[in-house]
């Protein structure tokens, strides 16, 4: 069998932004990608955040029940309290991206860059960009426009399908 009789598809629909949550969709996308998978991300709500060529990311615990950071030999758990707090999400981000930092995990910027390296196609939500008043020149270079119809053609040909 040849190898494109054997090639794989994937394609992640991408609606968070923060910090924490930006993570999963571009390890996967590259690590499918260097797989040999075809890969395709869609970018939509506040995941669309991800592709601003300015990032400003920041961690949240409001809703993240399961969030906890190493501390003192430990983990301690971050309370839903903690987001009603003047100064705690600065915190949260700034223990994150330390943490980040110590383990020598690549930053954002960094997994973004080698996911266009990789030829994973990114598909830009048009829809969402008229909803937060963006422009086309806010992202990062690559991107496609394209709306629910564009990525459910794509889902549709894709063996793996992941909602993050």
């Amino acid at each position: 069998m040849s190898s494109e009789q054997n090639a794989k598809s994937m394609s992640i629909i991408v609606t968070k932004g923060a910090l924490d949550q930006a993570y999963p969709p571009f390890i996967l996308a590259t690590t499918a990608a260097a797989m040999g998978l075809d890969v395709t991300l869609f970018f939509t709500f506040y995941g669309l955040n991800l592709l601003k060529k300015d990032l400003n990311l920041k961690v949240t615990t409001l809703g993240n029940a399961a969030m906890e950071m190493p501390m003192m030999g430990g983990h301690m758990a971050m309370p839903n309290i903690l987001a009603a707090i003047p100064g705690a999400g600065a915190l949260t981000t700034s223990m994150m991206k330390n943490l980040i930092k110590k383990n020598g995990v690549a930053s954002i910027e960094e997994l973004r860059e080698m996911t266009v390296e990789a030829d994973v196609k990114i598909i830009a939500c048009q829809m969402t960009l008229d909803l937060f008043d963006y422009k086309p020149e806010d992202l990062i270079e690559g991107p496609v426009l394209g709306g629910a119809a564009t990525y459910i053609e794509v889902a549709t040909k894709s063996d793996i399908n992941l909602f993050i």
